[in-house]
């Protein structure tokens, strides 16, 4: 049985990603520095030391969360369970007044009850510490541990979210209002990343909705943090010392580049949409980088230039309710940057008619799931420059 010892040790954390993403996050890890990764059903798996915690948090851009692995072990019983997850050392982590809850999931496993597993855990894990703190019950009024027991052919993995449960890496803190049937942040990163798009060429959204593709490339762009400006669970840990956590947001800021000449082009045809994507950019404090303008796709006669990259998430789903509306718009990018061959076109939907509207099979289609929604990422690879 794996078991994270105590703090001072190296410790094994897991980045989680959304289905399809699982090699760029990886890729990510190795980029901080993490060389060992291994993955496994999108659970990126690492050795660190606890000051990495504020590290990976900081400066993750397509993963969902950051998970410290307390145990790992086969379960068949309840009893094991418990007993298992009793031998973990929790008093290292959850402090006197600490609140911890647990949420769980079980796949394939002989224990199948979810909220039965839940409760086995929260019971070990209080009786272990109330027995180390010599108390008769937990207060829990302090910072706040959320534990994950998830069951897979009998294996459990036991580990507490350094993220944090309601506000995932997604959350960066710039979007404060957003359009209808938003795209996460994490998911216009990993758009961008798996774009052939550089700081040195033209990125464009026409559809750009609340900005989020725009600000997420000029924060790859400029090199700025996701996580620099937000906070996250593991800030209130004692375990988790303040000063890594001002190291790691130093180095992050000494790691910006504010001379990057980055453009960006944005538009949309709703001016709301429009202001509120560029008051997100000013949050992100990436206005400089991006333009922002009013414009009907279906009105674009021509490319504003060659070797261009289009990153865009058209409509899908319900927020244009007839299907010829959704077409239209697929057509017109076709007819506009598909014919265009030194453009270089990236666009996700769920809606299956994509390449036949476009004009064009696409040079590499990618599955993905924006939140619940199956959707794929086409590509289609454009010349470049001579210079590239």
């Amino acid at each position: 049985m794996e078991n994270n010892r105590v703090p001072n040790d190296k410790i094994k954390l897991a980045a989680i990603s959304a289905f399809g993403l699982e090699a760029i996050v990886k890729r990510e890890l190795n980029d901080i520095g993490f060389q060992d990764v291994t993955a496994d059903n999108g659970w990126m798996y690492f050795g660190a030391g606890i000051q990495d915690i504020p590290k990976v948090n900081i400066n993750l851009r397509c993963a969902d969360r950051v998970m410290l692995i307390m145990g790992q072990f086969e379960a068949y019983s309840f009893e094991e369970l418990f007993d298992k997850t009793y031998e973990l050392n929790w008093e290292n982590w959850i402090d006197k007044d600490g609140k911890f809850t647990v949420k769980g999931k079980s796949i394939k496993s002989k224990l199948y009850s979810t909220p039965d597993c839940q409760a086995i855990v929260k019971k070990a894990v209080s009786k272990k510490l109330c027995e180390h703190y010599d108390v008769e019950w937990m207060p829990e009024t302090g910072a706040e541990y959320t534990i994950l027991i998830s069951i897979h052919k009998d294996v459990a993995t036991v580990s507490i979210d350094t993220t944090g449960a309601r506000e995932g890496l997604f959350k960066r803190g710039y979007r404060e209002k957003s359009t209808e049937a938003p795209l996460k942040e994490t998911m216009a990163a990993a758009l961008v990343k798996l774009s052939y798009w550089n700081k040195d060429r033209i990125l464009y959204d026409p559809l750009c909705g609340s900005g989020t593709i725009a600000i997420e490339a000029a924060l790859i762009g400029r090199n700025i943090a996701p996580g620099l400006n937000r906070t996250f669970a593991s800030m209130g840990w004692k375990a988790v010392k303040d000063e890594y956590w001002k190291n790691a947001k130093i180095e992050a800021r000494k790691n910006i580049d504010f001379d990057a000449d980055i453009k960006i082009y944005a538009s949309d045809i709703n001016p709301k949409a429009i202001k509120i994507a560029q008051e997100n950019a000013i949050e992100a404090g990436v206005d400089d980088c991006i333009e922002f303008f009013v414009k009907d796709v279906n009105k674009i006669i021509e490319p504003m230039c060659p070797y261009g990259i289009l990153i865009t998430n058209p409509p899908y789903g319900d927020r244009i309710g007839e299907v010829e509306e959704i077409q239209k718009i697929h057509k017109r990018l076709g007819r506009v940057f598909g014919k265009d061959r030194t453009w270089s076109c990236y666009v996700i939907t769920s809606v299956e008619t994509f390449e036949k509207d476009f004009g064009r099979k696409a040079d590499r289609k990618r599955k993905l799931f924006n939140g619940d929604v199956r959707v794929d990422y086409y590509q289609y690879y454009g010349e470049r420059p001579s210079k590239e």
